[in-house]
This record gives C-alpha cells, structure tokens and sequence, in this order.
C-alpha cells in the first residue's frame, strides 16, 4: 500500500482544489484528507488556507490573498472605507463587507467568514487618491456621507494641494458619473482660474 501523498503547503498560502491536481488524480479527497488532518482549513467550496501560527491561533490569510485565489489571478482592486476615510473628504465609514471591483464577477460572497462585494467594472491599475475621491462619491450614500460634505473636503483637499485637480478631472471623466464629474468641476474652478 502507498504511503498518503503529503503536498508541500506554505503557510500562510490560499489552495485551490485544482492547485492540487498535481499530487494525485483526485484533488478533491486529498483537500478532504488535509483537511480532517487539520492541514488546510476550508474558506468556500473548492477554496482552502493553510493557515501560519502565531502564539494566539491561525492566522487568516489577507483579503488580499483571498481575492487573488478566489478571483483566479485576474486583476482586481480592494476599494472601500480603508481607502475612502483616508482622503479626509467627510467620510468615516466601516461596514463589514469589503468592496473588490474586478473585470470577472458581480455579487456578494463570503470566503472566510469575511463578507466581500464584488462589482465588474472599469478600475485603474494604479489609482491613486484622485481615484478613491471619485469612487467616493459614487458610493456617498454606501459611506454614509452626504455629497455637500464630501464638495467641502474636495475644495479643501484641492486647495490645500493634497489632490491635483488634473488628475481629479481626468478620473472623473473616465470613471465618474455625471454628478462625480460636476462635482469635481465645481470644487477644481478655483484651481484651474
């Protein structure tokens, strides 16, 4: 009888069953097998961590790492009030449910434990603060902020020069709304006179 196939896992890395197509010809019951053995630790069907230690338990893997496994190493960007209450615009958002723009799936799902909201739609491969501030105001009422507040911030933010009203216009216009790109017209008039 041949010993039990023993995969090599990293810590810390998030498997998809198909990851493990390689140590046998059913991955399936092998990532069943890891898992009763307490090596891999399912997060959603067919998506599995093999958890680090640290002195207080597992350590979940990043939303992150999540992402790139679940979403298969298309590009995505993980946008929300991390990113939004850092521009100072009148925004101090949490909500549980992380947002995760990508070009593959739209809908919510739970991996994890940890709740994400995924949209398909258009998203720099860099953004930049300019970027959020858009997004933000596309997702005001989602932040829980009003748009008179957010016009204050950006006139401060614009005038205060920590966001350059070019860059501002030029995301609103490719990824804005109508009301994103008249609000960033309002609040960079005074810059551009």
């Amino acid at each position: 009888m041949p010993a039990a196939v023993r995969p090599k896992l990293l810590p810390g890395k998030v498997y998809r069953t198909s990851d493990l197509a390689r140590y046998g010809k059913n991955p399936t019951r092998l990532a069943q097998r890891l898992v009763v053995e307490g090596e891999l630790r399912p997060l959603a069907q067919g998506l599995y961590v093999h958890s680090r230690r640290s002195k207080f338990g597992p350590v979940p893997p990043t939303d992150t790492d999540l992402m790139r496994r679940f979403l298969q190493g298309s590009r995505f960007l993980l946008t929300g009030p991390d990113q939004w209450n850092a521009l100072g615009l009148g925004s101090t958002a949490l909500f549980p449910t992380q947002l995760v723009y990508n070009r593959k799936r739209t809908g919510d799902v739970t991996l994890g434990g940890r709740q994400f909201r995924l949209r398909r739609v258009q998203f720099p491969k860099s953004p930049t603060s300019e970027y959020f501030a858009v997004d933000l105001i596309k997702n005001h009422r989602m932040a829980g902020v009003g748009l008179d507040e957010i016009g204050r911030g950006l006139e401060r933010a614009v005038t205060t020069g920590r966001l350059d009203p070019v860059r501002l216009r030029e995301n609103a216009e490719q990824y804005g709304t109508k009301t994103a790109q008249d609000m960033i017209e309002r609040a960079t008039a005074p810059a551009a006179a």
